[in-house]
């Protein structure tokens, strides 16, 4: 079975940036898996898989339009700290938690002042031309639940509670 829309495809990767330093690898532990068509991976990824098949390895390097897209100046702000959730104590370079209309957002805190902190809520690799090492392991038809949820159910997918 090659890879269409509604398909469940799961697959192990290695991500590297355009220097060639290793990100990200799934190879050491759990696949990846996806409902293919749902947007639940990066769109030029997602475009790469289409019409391959288990056993296919590949690589792909993907623009950063096609990834987690280019970086976003506006997107760069001075908020007051108290509206920053972290974890622990605030730091530069750290991550924070904010509220946002769209909902919570992961932001990186580039300078703490007494009452305010510059965040940037860029994604991490927003930016970056990125390149995948790829070895699909997996292609199913997904469940009528995994379609109507637009998500994968059971292991390397989401799990919901029992009702």
């Amino acid at each position: 079975m090659s890879i269409t829309d509604n398909s469940v495809v799961s697959f192990h990767y290695r991500l590297k940036n355009a220097s060639g330093e290793q990100l990200e690898s799934s190879f050491e532990g759990q696949p990846l898996s996806y409902l293919h068509g749902a947007g639940n991976i990066i769109p030029g990824l997602e475009q790469e898989l289409v019409g391959k098949a288990t056993g296919d390895e590949f690589s792909v390097t993907i623009k950063p339009e096609d990834a987690y897209g280019e970086r976003n100046e506006q997107l760069r702000q001075r908020l007051p700290i108290k509206y920053l959730q972290s974890a622990g104590q605030l730091t530069e370079g750290g991550m924070a938690l904010i509220q946002t209309e769209q909902g919570v957002r992961q932001v990186k805190v580039l300078k703490i002042g007494r009452f305010h902190a510059d965040v940037d809520a860029n994604h991490p690799l927003a930016g970056e031309t990125l390149t995948f090492d790829v070895e699909v392991l997996e292609v199913r038809e997904a469940s009528a639940e995994e379609i109507t949820h637009g998500h994968v159910h059971g292991p390397g997918g989401h799990h919901h509670e029992e009702e």
